[in-house]
């Protein structure tokens, strides 16, 4: 998906290959995701995204490690949010990411989980608006500007003491909603599509496009990624059960309106919502349907996630393999890898 591009020869061109991304969640050890993160690399993997929750790791010193284990992966968080740590800490987070690894950072980010955020006393306020602010402040201080700044956040003649290498870092911006999509497209360098079924990416791709008619010419390509849930094992029953947690997560979130896409049962996902407010994780992952699994992952053997890849890419310009990945993490990498070959044939 490529936006307006200008004519000149310094402007960028569009990669006629889909991006290979994979999402590594840090409920590991940062040595064993630089381990997975090395093994993407070997299979083929464009880009390498770090999630961010209060409750594992931090994603840059992960994202740290995985610079060390790599030499061509980009890599960075996928996705931060601007209310847990300030934009201009962020920024300088970002820049010392593009920094160790020689200029190979992107910056994920996006408004967070509600969920997460009230867990720790924050307001998720404004989020459209202060993710737009978030990575344009971050852009003025890579260039090396001394920024003031009063809007969802303030600050005060803030600049780095440090220049990223890459000198402009790509900024993909997680967004699930009709306005987050259409900013995401007339601002960003990217979109990190938070659906796994063609429905989703078809309806967000109409949103994008939306943005993309209003977006500067000066602004360069877009990218649009299918952010997807993705579960992938020799054996598919296997596999679909590996998907539970993470799809009973996806639907406690749902808006009615994909729900209603899907036609998803209203009782079977209310008893998952129920369960995990009540912090019944284990009852709530149980109350997963297999309508469930289908809308919201892409579960199955290499074959049946290769035939769901290429139908997604119908809408998007690449792939993020996301949680859960499989029951076997290196397992998991390298059907991932297999089968986005298959389905990019």
């Amino acid at each position: 998906m490529t936006g307006n591009t200008d004519s000149s020869d310094d402007a960028p061109t569009a990669s006629t290959d889909p991006t290979w991304a994979i999402e590594l969640t840090p409920e590991h050890p940062p040595e064993r995701i630089a381990d997975l993160a090395a093994l993407a690399e070997d299979e083929g993997f464009d880009i390498a995204f770090t999630s961010s929750h209060y409750f594992n790791r931090d994603p840059f010193v992960v994202c740290s490690r995985m610079a060390d284990a790599t030499d061509e992966l980009r890599l960075g968080p996928g996705v931060v949010n601007p209310y847990e740590t300030h934009p201009v800490k962020l920024a300088a987070q970002v820049a010392t990411i593009d920094e160790v690894s020689d200029g190979r950072a992107v910056f994920g980010v996006g408004a967070g989980d509600r969920s997460s955020l009230s867990n720790l006393g924050i307001d998720r306020d404004r989020p459209l608006r202060r993710v737009l602010e978030t990575f344009d402040l971050a852009r003025d201080l890579w260039a090396g500007e001394t920024v003031t700044h009063d809007g969802t956040f303030s600050a005060t003649d803030a600049s780095l003491n440090l220049e990223p290498p890459s000198g402009r870092i790509p900024t993909y911006v997680g967004a699930q909603g009709p306005h987050m999509l259409r900013m995401s497209a007339k601002h960003a360098d990217g979109a990190l599509v938070n659906a796994s079924h063609p429905k989703d990416l078809e309806w967000a791709a109409g949103q994008l496009e939306k943005g993309l008619a209003e977006r500067p010419d000066d602004y360069g390509d877009f990218e649009a990624l299918a952010f997807a849930s993705v579960s992938v094992a020799g054996n598919e029953d296997e596999a679909r059960e590996a998907a539970r947690p993470p799809v009973a997560f996806i639907v406690g979130g749902a808006a009615e309106p994909v729900l209603e896409r899907h036609d998803i049962d209203r009782e079977a996902a209310t008893a998952v919502s129920d369960a995990l407010e009540q912090g019944e994780l284990t009852e709530a992952f149980g109350h997963v349907t297999p309508a469930m699994i289908d809308a919201f992952c892409i579960a199955g053997t290499t074959e049946t996630v290769a035939d769901r890849f290429a139908a997604a890419l119908e809408h998007v310009d690449g792939i993020v393999v996301g949680s859960p990945l499989g029951p076997d993490l290196e397992d998991a990498v390298e059907r991932a890898s297999e089968a986005l070959t298959r389905a990019t044939k």
